[in-house]
């Protein structure tokens, strides 16, 4: 197999939870995505010290590693983890568990713009899950039972905040189809043939 990890990076309402999760049953593949991490790190006791301080993260990381592992990207409830974007540090403590977890191997990734820390990592295939706005917005107002306008205000509101991570976490000034191996678009295609079209990329 060419690629033991998938990173999918994807646009609130074009399904890319529901593609990774088929992949990462298909393909036998850990399921990881940021309430998975957070999960992991509240287990780990992470507090806004340890991530602030540079030899703290360290064995931080290791602690969120082995949850990870050891739950296999289940675990229990949990309460919310203590730290949020803002605390110092927080930004290289999440690419770590990402780069750390793709170095592990047999992932899917749907977490915190993946791709983008991976770009240029062996075995790593990134897939960009998107849809047309009105596409979007017609699915969140049905899973979400709101009014057609205000699932265009959370798509808006997603993509925005989404665009300010990006910048924010990895400096990208524009998120370009080529930050990708793969852009999938669900306005016509079901997750079942977006999961054939990963499939037979990653199985060649």
């Amino acid at each position: 197999m060419q690629f033991n990890v998938i990173a999918i990076s994807r646009t609130l309402g074009a399904g890319g939870e529901s593609l990774g999760e088929a992949l990462a049953d298909a393909l036998g593949f850990r399921y990881v995505d940021s309430e998975i991490i957070d999960r992991a790190a509240a287990l780990a006791n992470a507090t806004p010290s340890e991530v602030a301080q540079v030899e703290a993260r360290k064995g931080l990381l290791g602690r969120i590693l082995e949850n990870l592992a050891r739950t296999g990207g289940a675990g229990g409830m949990v309460e919310p983890v203590l730290i949020d974007i803002t605390t110092p540090g927080y930004e290289q403590l999440i690419v770590d568990v990402i780069r750390e977890t793709a170095a592990m191997g047999m992932a899917v990734i749907v977490a915190h713009g993946a791709s983008i820390p991976l770009a240029g990592t062996p075995g790593v295939l990134r897939v960009m899950v998107t849809a047309s706005t009105n596409t979007r917005a017609a699915r969140v107002a049905q899973a979400e039972s709101v009014d057609p306008d205000r699932a265009r205000k959370l798509v808006a509101d997603s993509d925005a905040a989404r665009a300010d991570y990006f910048h924010r976490f990895y400096h990208l000034e524009r998120e370009l189809p080529t930050n990708y191996d793969l852009v999938v678009n669900t306005d016509v295609l079901t997750v079942e043939q977006a999961q054939a079209a990963v499939l037979a990329i990653a199985l060649t």
